[in-house]
């Protein structure tokens, strides 16, 4: 894999959104038993560790099966262009045009990607 790109523009300009499949919602571990918050934990395509205890992004069916609170179901879009930790104005740049269209964007860093999750219901209009 070529090395992580920082120029804007280039960032921009080769950027391909993926929408991938399924939808997935926004959720807190709950207290369970051990191993049903290991099968969540599994199931996890983010987690984020806050002062009020662990958020994930799972799954809507996953969440639903164990009766989470489930909130803001989602698509998940990727931003197929491998860019650097330290790259400047690729999320500002995309969220700023989602604002523009009245969609919401909630932002997840991976790696070597970004990863969008936008409401279900607009994930077409968040693509075009």
């Amino acid at each position: 894999m070529p090395p992580p790109e920082t120029d804007l523009a280039v960032l921009l300009a080769t950027m391909h959104p993926v929408l991938q499949p399924g939808h997935f919602v926004f959720s807190a571990l709950p207290d369970v038993p051990a191993e049903v918050q290991a099968t969540l934990l599994q199931a996890a395509v983010s987690t984020v560790r806050e002062a009020e205890g662990l958020s994930l992004v799972l799954p809507e069916d996953v969440a639903r099966q164990h009766g989470l609170d489930a909130r803001l179901r989602c698509a998940w879009i990727t931003l197929t262009v491998h860019s650097d930790l330290q790259a400047v104005g690729l999320t500002a740049a995309v969220s700023t045009a989602l604002a523009a269209a009245g969609i919401a964007c909630n932002v997840v860093a991976g790696l070597r990607h970004d990863h969008l999750f936008v409401p279900a219901d607009q994930a077409s209009a968040a693509l075009a």
